[in-house]
């Protein structure tokens, strides 16, 4: 697809709905963060060692008795203040993703408000909640760094009704057409090619061209010339 096109598509999603959106299918055999994973570690992986044990408790004692209150809420402030984005994706029944880009400082609210104007249904009433375990999230003033959604999570969409087969509770569409139309746009980085100077380029040819080679010229015969005292 043309990523021209792309770009002005996602663009004017951004303006219209104020943040960066995608849109894409996620098939039945991809796995999400929150999944397991077919490379499990060896029970062995899991024990706790005694060494663990002293290791931890030695951790706590230098955080009680080597760092002050101050000292480890500047560096809390400092590790937050390097996390600029939550990439949020939420998951609907139809397997299809939304993804949108906010700030760590933001909350859940913000979330919802973006879900109140891309769903197709917004007058239905509808939740969020997050798995394994399934838990709802009901504090919307809570940030997504607080949450532990930095630097990017994933959320589950629910219609708050009885699930009836058909109904668009179950089978959707979830999102908006304009929304849908966003399916599958990638956009792809420009390949920028290094400016040439070419005065520099010009300078850098004379330095390396080898300096021509003078031809000699033979040397004039010169007149032979009798000494005076030479006699003949």
């Amino acid at each position: 697809m043309d990523s021209q096109f792309a770009k002005e598509k996602l663009a004017a999603a951004k303006q219209n709905y104020g943040r960066e959106i995608r849109v894409f299918e996620t098939t039945t055999s991809s796995q999400t963060s929150n999944e397991p994973t077919s490379n499990e570690e060896p029970d062995e992986f899991f024990e706790f060692t005694a060494e663990d044990y002293y290791r931890i408790l030695a951790t706590k004692k230098e955080d009680k008795f080597f760092k002050t209150k101050k000292i480890r809420e500047a560096e809390e402030a400092a590790r937050r203040s390097r996390i600029t984005k939550a990439m949020i994706r939420v998951r609907f029944p139809d397997n299809h993703t939304l993804e949108a880009t906010f700030h760590p400082s933001e909350t859940v609210q913000s979330l919802i408000d973006l879900l109140m104007k891309v769903l197709a249904q917004p007058d239905l009433p509808f939740y969020i909640f997050t798995t394994p375990p399934k838990k709802q999230i009901k504090d919307m003033s809570q940030d997504f760094y607080s949450l532990g959604f930095t630097p990017g999570a994933i959320v589950y969409f629910s219609y708050d009704q009885p699930k009836v087969d058909g109904d668009v509770a179950t089978s959707g569409p979830f999102l908006k057409e304009d929304v849908m139309s966003l399916k599958g746009l990638e956009l792809v980085p420009e390949q920028v090619k290094p400016e040439v100077d070419q005065a520099t380029t010009t300078g850098s040819v004379a330095a390396t061209a080898p300096a021509p080679v003078q031809e000699r010229k033979p040397a004039a015969d010169k007149k032979m010339v009798k000494p005076k005292w030479l006699k003949m």
